[in-house]
C-alpha cells in the first residue's frame, strides 16, 4: 500500500515587530509591517513519525528578538508524539530558529544536506552576513552528532521514507533543502526558508537573508515543479498559514489538508 503522510505544523515563534525592509531588498515601502512567524513540522503516517526542524530555543529567541509562544517538544507530545522516542529528524538547514530542540530527540537519527554542514565549518562563516543566522553551540552539537554517529550528510537529494524525499535548492543559506511529501491530496513541497512568504514565491524575489539570490529565485522553479500545484507549497514563516489551514490546538496546524479558499491567493 503506498503510503501517504499528514503534515502538521508547529508555530513556535513569532516576531509581531517584523517590517517589510528586514524581509526584502529594495523594498519600496520598508517600514510597513511584514510580521514573521516560525515553525517546525511533523509528518506521520500511521505509527511512523518524521520531525523536520525541531523549533528554536527559548533563550536564542529573546536574544534575537523574536517571542518564544510553544516548546515543539509540548507540541508534539499534544499530536500524541513523545520526542524522546523518534528516530528521524530532517534538518533543512542549520539556521538557529531550526535546531533550538536538538538534545530532545536522544533516539533519533539527524539527516541535513552536507553542503550545510560545509557551509558552516568553512570559510563563508569569516564572514558576519553570512554567519548571523548561525549559533557556534548548536553548531559545534551537529559536529559531535556527526561524530556519534547520529548525522547522516546526504547528497542533493535522498530518500528519507518513503513518500517523503529531500531536495537541495540552497539561496538562503547554501545547503537549504525541501521536503515532499505525499499527502492524501497529492505532492506536498514544504519549502522551509526557501521560502519565508507566499509573496516571495508570487513575486519572484529573494528574501533579504541570502546566501545566493540567484539560487533562491531559481529554488521556486524547483518547487512548482515538484509540487502538484501552487496550493501544494507550504513556505517556513509567513504568518496566513493560521487564516488558510485548520488548528488542532493553539499553533499546531493541520497543513496536508486544501488551504481555505477564502484566504488564498
Amino acid at each position: 500500500m503506498t503510503k501517504v503522510w499528514e503534515i502538521y505544523g508547529i508555530r513556535h515563534a513569532e516576531n509581531r515587530g517584523r517590517v517589510r525592509g528586514q524581509n526584502f531588498i529594495l523594498e519600496s515601502e520598508p517600514e510597513a509591517p511584514l510580521p514573521l512567524d516560525f515553525y517546525s513540522w511533523l509528518l506521520r503516517c500511521g505509527d511512523e513519525v518524521i520531525v523536520v526542524d525541531t523549533g528554536m530555543d527559548p533563550a536564542k529567541a529573546a536574544k534575537h528578538g523574536h517571542n518564544h509562544l510553544l516548546s515543539p517538544v509540548d507540541a508534539l507530545r499534544t499530536l500524541g508524539v513523545e520526542a524522546a522516542e523518534v528516530e528521524t529528524v530532517i534538518l533543512t538547514h542549520a539556521h538557529y530558529d531550526h535546531l533550538g530542540f536538538l538534545d530532545a530527540f536522544p533516539a533519533a537519527r539527524f539527516h541535513m544536506q552536507a553542503a550545510e554542514m560545509d557551509y558552516v565549518t568553512g570559510p563563508w562563516m569569516m564572514k558576519p552576513w553570512f554567519r548571523r543566522a548561525y549559533e557556534v553551540d548548536e553548531i559545534t552539537r551537529l559536529v559531535q552528532l556527526l561524530h556519534g554517529g547520529r548525522l547522516d550528510l546526504h547528497g542533493r537529494e535522498a530518500r528519507i521514507a518513503e513518500g517523503v524525499t529531500v531536495h537541495w535548492v540552497g539561496g538562503h543559506c547554501a545547503g537549504q533543502e525541501i521536503v515532499r511529501v505525499r499527502t492524501a491530496r497529492g505532492w506536498v513541497v514544504l519549502a522551509s526558508d526557501a521560502l519565508h512568504y507566499y509573496e516571495e514565491y508570487a513575486r519572484g524575489v529573494p528574501f533579504a537573508v541570502v546566501y545566493s539570490s540567484a539560487e533562491m529565485i531559481a529554488a521556486h522553479d524547483v518547487i512548482r515543479a515538484l509540487a502538484d500545484s501552487d496550493s501544494h507549497v507550504l513556505p517556513a514563516h509567513d504568518p496566513q498559514m493560521v487564516d488558510l489551514f485548520p488548528a488542532v490546538a493553539e499553533n499546531i496546524l493541520r497543513l496536508d489538508v486544501a488551504p481555505d479558499a477564502r484566504g488564498w491567493g
